[in-house]
Protein backbone atom coordinates (compact mmCIF):
# COMPACT_ATOMS: atom_id res chain seq x y z
CA UNK A 1 0.00 0.00 0.00
CA UNK A 2 2.80 2.43 0.81
CA UNK A 3 4.38 1.78 -2.59
CA UNK A 4 1.10 2.52 -4.36
CA UNK A 5 0.67 5.71 -2.38
CA UNK A 6 4.24 6.73 -3.09
CA UNK A 7 3.75 6.36 -6.82
CA UNK A 8 0.42 8.17 -6.70
CA UNK A 9 1.80 11.09 -4.75
CA UNK A 10 4.78 11.48 -7.02
CA UNK A 11 2.63 11.58 -10.14
CA UNK A 12 0.67 14.57 -8.85
CA UNK A 13 3.01 16.60 -6.66
CA UNK A 14 5.72 16.69 -9.35
CA UNK A 15 8.66 16.73 -7.00
CA UNK A 16 11.33 17.32 -9.63
CA UNK A 17 9.77 20.52 -10.95
CA UNK A 18 8.06 21.94 -7.90
CA UNK A 19 10.85 24.43 -7.20
CA UNK A 20 9.62 27.98 -7.51
CA UNK A 21 11.02 30.01 -10.36
CA UNK A 22 12.48 33.44 -9.64
CA UNK A 23 10.81 36.33 -11.42
CA UNK A 24 13.00 38.39 -13.74
CA UNK A 25 11.61 41.91 -13.40
CA UNK A 26 13.77 43.33 -16.19
CA UNK A 27 11.33 42.45 -18.97
CA UNK A 28 9.72 45.44 -20.74
CA UNK A 29 6.69 46.82 -18.95
CA UNK A 30 6.99 44.46 -15.98
CA UNK A 31 4.26 44.99 -13.38
CA UNK A 32 3.03 42.95 -10.44
CA UNK A 33 -0.22 43.28 -8.54
CA UNK A 34 -3.21 41.78 -6.78
CA UNK A 35 -6.84 41.67 -7.88
CA UNK A 36 -9.44 41.22 -5.14
CA UNK A 37 -12.99 39.97 -5.57
CA UNK A 38 -15.31 40.72 -2.66
CA UNK A 39 -17.63 38.00 -1.34
CA UNK A 40 -16.69 35.50 -4.02
CA UNK A 41 -19.20 32.66 -4.20
CA UNK A 42 -17.77 29.28 -5.18
CA UNK A 43 -19.67 26.63 -7.11
CA UNK A 44 -19.95 24.73 -3.82
CA UNK A 45 -21.95 27.64 -2.37
CA UNK A 46 -19.13 28.60 0.00
CA UNK A 47 -18.26 32.30 0.15
CA UNK A 48 -14.86 33.88 0.67
CA UNK A 49 -15.08 37.52 1.87
CA UNK A 50 -12.02 38.41 -0.19
CA UNK A 51 -10.60 36.27 -2.97
CA UNK A 52 -7.18 37.53 -4.07
CA UNK A 53 -5.41 36.70 -7.31
CA UNK A 54 -1.78 37.71 -7.66
CA UNK A 55 -0.48 38.38 -11.16
CA UNK A 56 2.46 39.59 -13.23
CA UNK A 57 2.34 41.32 -16.59
CA UNK A 58 4.89 42.35 -19.16
CA UNK A 59 4.57 43.98 -22.54
CA UNK A 60 2.79 46.77 -24.33
CA UNK A 61 -1.01 47.08 -24.19
CA UNK A 62 -2.78 47.97 -27.42
CA UNK A 63 -6.30 49.32 -27.04
CA UNK A 64 -9.47 49.70 -29.03
CA UNK A 65 -11.67 52.80 -29.24
CA UNK A 66 -13.25 51.91 -25.88
CA UNK A 67 -9.84 51.83 -24.17
CA UNK A 68 -9.92 48.04 -23.80
CA UNK A 69 -6.77 45.94 -24.30
CA UNK A 70 -6.96 43.78 -27.44
CA UNK A 71 -3.47 42.21 -27.71
CA UNK A 72 -3.50 40.10 -24.56
CA UNK A 73 -1.71 36.78 -24.12
CA UNK A 74 -2.72 34.75 -21.07
CA UNK A 75 -0.22 32.23 -19.70
CA UNK A 76 -1.66 29.64 -17.29
CA UNK A 77 0.71 27.80 -14.96
CA UNK A 78 0.98 24.13 -14.07
CA UNK A 79 -0.05 22.55 -10.79
CA UNK A 80 3.07 23.55 -8.85
CA UNK A 81 4.98 26.79 -8.49
CA UNK A 82 3.42 30.11 -9.50
CA UNK A 83 2.93 32.28 -12.55
CA UNK A 84 6.64 33.00 -12.25
CA UNK A 85 7.21 29.59 -13.83
CA UNK A 86 7.00 31.41 -17.17
CA UNK A 87 10.14 33.37 -16.31
CA UNK A 88 12.32 30.26 -16.24
CA UNK A 89 15.15 30.97 -18.72
CA UNK A 90 14.24 27.82 -20.66
CA UNK A 91 10.86 29.44 -21.40
CA UNK A 92 11.33 33.21 -21.20
CA UNK A 93 14.51 33.40 -23.27
CA UNK A 94 12.81 31.42 -26.03
CA UNK A 95 9.53 33.37 -26.01
CA UNK A 96 9.92 36.91 -24.66
CA UNK A 97 13.12 38.30 -26.17
CA UNK A 98 12.90 40.76 -29.08
CA UNK A 99 11.84 39.00 -32.26
CA UNK A 100 10.64 35.90 -30.41
CA UNK A 101 7.03 34.61 -30.69
CA UNK A 102 5.74 36.51 -27.63
CA UNK A 103 7.80 39.67 -28.01
CA UNK A 104 6.62 42.11 -25.28
CA UNK A 105 6.78 44.90 -27.86
CA UNK A 106 3.80 43.26 -29.59
CA UNK A 107 1.80 41.69 -26.76
CA UNK A 108 0.45 42.36 -23.29
CA UNK A 109 1.33 39.14 -21.44
CA UNK A 110 -0.52 38.12 -18.27
CA UNK A 111 0.81 35.49 -15.83
CA UNK A 112 -1.50 34.91 -12.84
CA UNK A 113 -0.74 32.84 -9.78
CA UNK A 114 -3.47 30.23 -9.95
CA UNK A 115 -6.01 30.21 -7.12
CA UNK A 116 -4.51 28.18 -4.27
CA UNK A 117 -0.93 28.96 -5.22
CA UNK A 118 1.72 31.62 -4.72
CA UNK A 119 0.40 35.06 -3.82
CA UNK A 120 -3.21 34.10 -4.58
CA UNK A 121 -5.69 33.03 -1.88
CA UNK A 122 -5.03 29.56 -0.44
CA UNK A 123 -5.72 27.47 2.70
CA UNK A 124 -2.35 28.24 4.31
CA UNK A 125 -3.16 31.97 4.43
CA UNK A 126 -4.97 31.25 7.70
CA UNK A 127 -8.30 29.53 7.08
CA UNK A 128 -6.73 26.04 6.86
CA UNK A 129 -9.52 23.45 6.54
CA UNK A 130 -12.17 26.21 6.45
CA UNK A 131 -10.90 27.46 3.09
CA UNK A 132 -13.50 26.80 0.34
CA UNK A 133 -12.94 23.62 -1.66
CA UNK A 134 -12.47 25.33 -5.01
CA UNK A 135 -12.73 23.56 -8.35
CA UNK A 136 -11.58 24.32 -11.89
CA UNK A 137 -14.85 26.17 -12.52
CA UNK A 138 -13.96 28.62 -9.74
CA UNK A 139 -10.35 28.96 -10.87
CA UNK A 140 -11.26 29.79 -14.47
CA UNK A 141 -14.10 32.12 -13.50
CA UNK A 142 -11.97 34.10 -11.04
CA UNK A 143 -9.08 34.43 -13.50
CA UNK A 144 -11.51 35.53 -16.22
CA UNK A 145 -12.70 38.29 -13.93
CA UNK A 146 -9.09 39.32 -13.28
CA UNK A 147 -8.37 39.48 -17.01
CA UNK A 148 -11.56 41.18 -18.21
CA UNK A 149 -12.60 43.30 -15.23
CA UNK A 150 -9.34 43.83 -13.35
CA UNK A 151 -7.03 44.37 -16.34
CA UNK A 152 -9.68 45.51 -18.86
CA UNK A 153 -8.70 43.00 -21.55
CA UNK A 154 -11.35 42.59 -24.26
CA UNK A 155 -9.42 40.26 -26.57
CA UNK A 156 -6.73 37.62 -26.19
CA UNK A 157 -4.51 36.73 -29.08
CA UNK A 158 -3.52 33.53 -27.28
CA UNK A 159 -4.14 31.48 -24.19
CA UNK A 160 -1.27 29.10 -23.41
CA UNK A 161 -1.39 26.65 -20.53
CA UNK A 162 0.82 23.86 -19.21
CA UNK A 163 -0.48 20.82 -17.28
CA UNK A 164 -3.10 22.38 -14.97
CA UNK A 165 -3.17 25.37 -17.32
CA UNK A 166 -3.40 23.05 -20.31
CA UNK A 167 -6.66 21.62 -19.03
CA UNK A 168 -8.00 25.04 -18.19
CA UNK A 169 -7.27 26.48 -21.63
CA UNK A 170 -9.83 24.03 -23.03
CA UNK A 171 -12.38 25.47 -20.59
CA UNK A 172 -11.47 29.03 -21.56
CA UNK A 173 -12.04 28.16 -25.21
CA UNK A 174 -15.40 26.53 -24.41
CA UNK A 175 -16.77 29.14 -22.00
CA UNK A 176 -15.52 32.30 -23.72
CA UNK A 177 -15.43 31.28 -27.41
CA UNK A 178 -15.24 34.83 -28.77
CA UNK A 179 -12.54 36.08 -26.39
CA UNK A 180 -9.45 34.58 -28.03
CA UNK A 181 -8.01 33.74 -31.45
CA UNK A 182 -6.11 30.66 -30.37
CA UNK A 183 -5.22 28.44 -27.42
CA UNK A 184 -2.31 26.09 -26.86
CA UNK A 185 -2.18 23.40 -24.21
CA UNK A 186 0.83 21.34 -23.19
CA UNK A 187 0.84 18.12 -21.15
CA UNK A 188 -2.80 17.21 -20.62
CA UNK A 189 -5.87 15.49 -22.08
CA UNK A 190 -9.24 17.07 -23.02
CA UNK A 191 -11.26 14.33 -21.30
CA UNK A 192 -12.80 13.66 -17.90
CA UNK A 193 -10.43 12.67 -15.11
CA UNK A 194 -10.80 8.90 -14.98
CA UNK A 195 -8.90 5.62 -15.07
CA UNK A 196 -5.36 5.67 -13.72
CA UNK A 197 -5.31 9.47 -13.68
CA UNK A 198 -8.15 9.62 -11.15
CA UNK A 199 -6.81 6.71 -9.10
CA UNK A 200 -3.41 8.34 -8.73
CA UNK A 201 -4.89 11.66 -7.67
CA UNK A 202 -7.34 10.06 -5.26
CA UNK A 203 -4.57 7.97 -3.72
CA UNK A 204 -2.50 11.10 -3.19
CA UNK A 205 -5.37 12.91 -1.49
CA UNK A 206 -6.06 9.93 0.75
CA UNK A 207 -2.40 9.72 1.75
CA UNK A 208 -2.58 13.31 3.02
CA UNK A 209 -5.92 12.81 4.77
CA UNK A 210 -4.65 9.69 6.54
CA UNK A 211 -1.40 11.28 7.65
CA UNK A 212 -1.54 10.92 11.46
CA UNK A 213 -0.65 14.60 11.90
CA UNK A 214 -3.26 16.01 9.50
CA UNK A 215 -5.97 16.51 12.19
CA UNK A 216 -8.76 17.12 9.64
CA UNK A 217 -6.70 19.92 8.15
CA UNK A 218 -6.43 21.90 11.40
CA UNK A 219 -2.83 21.10 12.21
CA UNK A 220 -0.32 23.35 13.93
CA UNK A 221 2.69 21.58 12.45
CA UNK A 222 2.57 20.62 8.79
CA UNK A 223 2.02 16.85 8.37
CA UNK A 224 5.20 15.22 7.15
CA UNK A 225 4.77 11.44 7.01
CA UNK A 226 3.56 11.40 3.39
CA UNK A 227 6.46 13.60 2.28
CA UNK A 228 9.00 10.78 2.56
CA UNK A 229 7.17 8.77 -0.08
CA UNK A 230 6.81 11.81 -2.34
CA UNK A 231 10.53 12.53 -2.37
CA UNK A 232 11.37 9.00 -3.42
CA UNK A 233 9.15 8.68 -6.46
CA UNK A 234 8.75 10.59 -9.68
CA UNK A 235 6.64 9.19 -12.51
CA UNK A 236 6.35 12.37 -14.55
CA UNK A 237 9.95 13.31 -15.37
CA UNK A 238 11.74 11.39 -18.10
CA UNK A 239 13.46 8.36 -16.48
CA UNK A 240 16.50 9.07 -18.65
CA UNK A 241 16.82 12.59 -17.26
CA UNK A 242 16.58 11.23 -13.71
CA UNK A 243 19.27 8.63 -14.43
CA UNK A 244 21.49 11.34 -15.89
CA UNK A 245 21.10 13.41 -12.73
CA UNK A 246 21.55 10.45 -10.38
CA UNK A 247 23.80 7.85 -12.07
CA UNK A 248 25.15 6.47 -8.77
CA UNK A 249 23.62 5.49 -5.44
CA UNK A 250 25.29 8.46 -3.78
CA UNK A 251 23.91 10.86 -6.38
CA UNK A 252 20.45 9.31 -6.07
CA UNK A 253 20.47 9.77 -2.30
CA UNK A 254 21.52 13.41 -2.74
CA UNK A 255 18.67 13.92 -5.22
CA UNK A 256 16.21 12.37 -2.77
CA UNK A 257 17.42 14.65 0.03
CA UNK A 258 17.17 17.69 -2.25
CA UNK A 259 13.58 16.86 -3.17
CA UNK A 260 12.58 16.15 0.41
CA UNK A 261 13.95 19.52 1.54
CA UNK A 262 11.91 21.26 -1.15
CA UNK A 263 8.71 19.35 -0.36
CA UNK A 264 9.02 20.20 3.33
CA UNK A 265 8.57 23.86 2.42
CA UNK A 266 5.03 23.16 1.20
CA UNK A 267 1.71 22.89 3.00
CA UNK A 268 -0.44 19.74 3.15
CA UNK A 269 -3.79 21.53 2.85
CA UNK A 270 -2.60 23.56 -0.10
CA UNK A 271 -1.55 20.34 -1.84
CA UNK A 272 -4.79 18.55 -0.99
CA UNK A 273 -6.99 21.39 -2.26
CA UNK A 274 -4.87 21.60 -5.42
CA UNK A 275 -5.22 17.88 -6.13
CA UNK A 276 -8.98 17.81 -5.65
CA UNK A 277 -9.71 21.02 -7.59
CA UNK A 278 -9.65 18.96 -10.78
CA UNK A 279 -12.69 16.84 -9.96
CA UNK A 280 -15.12 18.95 -12.02
CA UNK A 281 -12.93 18.84 -15.13
CA UNK A 282 -14.80 17.12 -17.98
CA UNK A 283 -14.49 19.21 -21.17
CA UNK A 284 -15.12 16.64 -23.90
CA UNK A 285 -18.86 17.19 -24.40
CA UNK A 286 -18.47 20.93 -25.06
CA UNK A 287 -15.40 20.76 -27.31
CA UNK A 288 -17.56 21.34 -30.45
CA UNK A 289 -18.48 24.77 -29.02
CA UNK A 290 -14.90 25.98 -29.43
CA UNK A 291 -14.40 28.60 -32.15
CA UNK A 292 -10.72 29.35 -31.54
CA UNK A 293 -7.83 27.51 -33.15
CA UNK A 294 -6.52 24.96 -30.63
CA UNK A 295 -3.23 23.07 -30.44
CA UNK A 296 -2.41 20.38 -27.89
CA UNK A 297 1.25 19.41 -27.46
CA UNK A 298 2.14 16.29 -25.46
CA UNK A 299 5.34 14.27 -25.15
CA UNK A 300 5.64 10.58 -25.87
CA UNK A 301 7.20 9.94 -22.44
CA UNK A 302 4.48 11.69 -20.43
CA UNK A 303 3.40 9.18 -17.77
CA UNK A 304 0.57 11.45 -16.59
CA UNK A 305 -0.85 11.68 -20.13
CA UNK A 306 0.17 8.45 -21.89
CA UNK A 307 -0.19 8.61 -25.68
CA UNK A 308 -1.53 5.07 -26.11
CA UNK A 309 -5.03 5.59 -24.65
CA UNK A 310 -6.63 7.04 -27.76
CA UNK A 311 -8.49 9.60 -25.65
CA UNK A 312 -6.69 12.63 -27.08
CA UNK A 313 -7.23 11.66 -30.71
CA UNK A 314 -10.92 11.00 -30.03
CA UNK A 315 -11.48 14.31 -28.28
CA UNK A 316 -9.45 16.54 -30.60
CA UNK A 317 -11.56 15.45 -33.58
CA UNK A 318 -14.46 17.34 -31.96
CA UNK A 319 -12.67 20.70 -32.26
CA UNK A 320 -13.23 22.43 -35.61
CA UNK A 321 -9.73 23.92 -35.70
CA UNK A 322 -7.89 21.43 -33.49
CA UNK A 323 -4.32 20.15 -33.94
CA UNK A 324 -2.60 17.48 -31.87
CA UNK A 325 1.21 17.28 -31.68
CA UNK A 326 3.02 14.39 -29.97
CA UNK A 327 6.68 15.31 -29.55
CA UNK A 328 9.13 12.37 -29.71
CA UNK A 329 11.77 11.57 -27.11
CA UNK A 330 15.05 13.44 -27.47
CA UNK A 331 17.93 14.54 -25.28
CA UNK A 332 16.02 17.78 -24.69
CA UNK A 333 12.65 16.33 -23.59
CA UNK A 334 11.54 15.83 -19.99
CA UNK A 335 8.41 13.73 -20.15
CA UNK A 336 5.48 15.61 -18.64
CA UNK A 337 7.78 18.54 -17.89
CA UNK A 338 8.75 19.12 -21.52
CA UNK A 339 6.47 22.14 -21.28
CA UNK A 340 9.23 23.85 -19.27
CA UNK A 341 11.59 23.63 -22.27
CA UNK A 342 10.23 25.91 -24.94
CA UNK A 343 12.95 25.11 -27.48
CA UNK A 344 11.21 21.76 -28.01
CA UNK A 345 7.77 23.18 -28.82
CA UNK A 346 8.50 26.73 -30.02
CA UNK A 347 8.55 25.71 -33.72
CA UNK A 348 4.96 24.45 -33.36
CA UNK A 349 3.97 27.70 -31.61
CA UNK A 350 5.44 29.80 -34.44
CA UNK A 351 3.61 27.80 -37.11
CA UNK A 352 0.38 27.92 -35.11
CA UNK A 353 0.51 31.70 -34.65
CA UNK A 354 1.18 32.23 -38.36
CA UNK A 355 -2.08 30.43 -39.19
CA UNK A 356 -4.29 32.39 -36.77
CA UNK A 357 -6.93 34.76 -38.15
CA UNK A 358 -5.96 38.46 -38.24
CA UNK A 359 -6.09 40.16 -34.83
CA UNK A 360 -8.33 43.14 -34.13
CA UNK A 361 -6.79 46.50 -34.97
CA UNK A 362 -5.81 48.90 -32.24
CA UNK A 363 -6.98 52.49 -32.08
CA UNK A 364 -4.18 54.82 -33.10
Amino acid sequence: MMLIRALAIAAIVFTSSAMAAETDTNWPGYQEGDYTIKDYKFVSGEILPELKLHYRTIGTPQKNAKGEIINGVLLLQGNTGTGANWFRPSIADELFKPGQPLDPAKYYIIMPDALGRGGSSKPSDGLKASFPHYRYHDMVDATHRLVTEGLNVAHLRLVIGSSLGCMQQFLWAEWYPDLMDGTIGMSCQPVEISGRNYMLRHGTAEAIRHDPDWNNGNYDKNPSHYEYAVAGSDLTESPVRIQEEAPTMEAAKALYDKRLAQIEKGDANNSLWEIESIYDYSPETDLPKIKAHVMLINNVEDFADPPDLGTVERAMKKIAHGTYVLTPYSKDTHGHFTHYYAAVWKPYLVKFMAALPPPPKAEK
